[in-house]
């Protein structure tokens, strides 16, 4: 048996001592947790594109998985119903605004009816004022022994029918005054039916604006449901607009592994499709709740067999601009990411 000398094993104890001290100060400065999961994904905030009117399909422009930009337009509705209803709406526009013009220029020939009306009106009371004058004279007359009493009964009838035209020509004049009154309530509703008519115009042109189906934003197109000829109804999805270079991994961690976990801290990830591949980023931000949370029926543990499970947290991952392998990234792809505490 070979001894060792207590000079010896002192040396070897104060090694291992200086060996701990040097991992635990590692330990120490490293931040201690360096936490890690394979429950990860890449995902993307994918818009999902449907029509807004119904019609049938007459051109497609774009491929499956094909690029493309925001505003580009990546299918065409058959659009001769919607053209026609431009036609129409146009129409309408242009009659409600004759109707406009027709009661613009008979509220001006009115004011000409009213001084026609109010001329005739005076003239009548230059014909009462002789005629009044003539029948005192025919009554002077026949009191005096003049005049005959026939003379007299026609003066007095003619002013008496001088003073009824008046009170026509009178009442003519009242109306003619009232018809401004109609003619401007009807410019009114003139004026309604243009706005109306104005309104179907501008609905009917962003329907057939709509038969342009366009890019939300930039981005691949996925899950394309659109052919020629087929029939869209409004609402119905018939693509995907994918914004790959907006990906970002949604890594489900272990609530015990967290505690040290802060946005902004570095992460670095492994791509099951990618070998040899270690993307970078940075924590963006923690769910406010775990994923059971959010299922449609929660879990209840107010029972007597309750045994407790460690729950998952999503943590939202963004990736550092400009790598080259980000853009061989897809939505669903599965990744390891390794958190690195003390890096913030």
């Amino acid at each position: 048996m070979i001894k060792t000398s207590p000079v010896r094993l002192s040396w070897l104890i104060a090694a291992v001592v200086v060996i701990l001290l040097i991992v635990i100060a590692f330990w120490i400065l490293a931040g201690g947790t360096k936490p890690e999961t394979d429950d990860a994904f890449v995902s993307a905030d994918s818009t999902l594109v449907a029509p807004r009117i119904y019609g049938t399909i007459a051109e497609v422009y774009v491929r499956d998985n094909q690029p493309v930009k925001a505003g580009e337009v990546m299918a065409r509705i058959d659009d001769r119903d919607y053209r026609n209803a431009v036609l129409t709406a146009e129409a309408n526009l242009e009659t409600a605004n004759a109707q406009m013009l027709s009661l613009t220029a008979q509220l001006a020939k009115q004011q000409q009816t009213i001084l026609q009306a109010q001329a005739q009106v005076n003239a009548d009371s230059a014909g009462i004022s002789y005629a009044r004058q003539s029948a005192d004279r025919y009554k002077r007359l026949l009191q005096n022994g003049s005049g005959t009493a026939d003379a007299r009964d026609e003066s007095d009838a003619n002013l008496r029918a001088k003073l009824a035209t008046q009170q026509s020509d009178m009442a003519a004049a009242q109306a003619a005054e009232k018809q401004v009154d109609v003619l401007k309530a009807g410019q009114a509703e003139a004026k309604a039916a243009i706005d109306l008519a104005a309104t179907a115009l501008a609905q009917a042109k962003l329907n057939l604006s709509y038969t342009e189906i366009t890019a939300p934003v930039d981005g691949i197109v996925g899950q394309r449901s659109l052919r020629i000829g087929g029939y869209v109804s409004a609402g119905t999805r018939v693509l995907a607009v994918v914004p790959l270079h907006d990906a970002y991994i949604v890594a489900n961690y272990l609530e015990t592994q967290l505690g040290d976990v802060k946005p902004d801290q570095a992460v670095e990830i492994k791509v099951d499709a990618l070998p040899g591949v270690v993307l970078k980023g940075k924590v963006d931000s923690i769910s406010p709740a775990t994923g059971v949370t959010f299922s449609p029926i929660s879990a209840d543990n107010a029972t007597g067999n309750y045994t407790k499970v460690v729950q998952r947290l999503a943590v939202k991952i963004v990736l550092d601009p400009h790598q080259t392998d980000t853009n061989r990234l897809k939505v669903g792809m599965s990744v390891i990411p390794t958190i690195n505490t003390a890096s913030r």
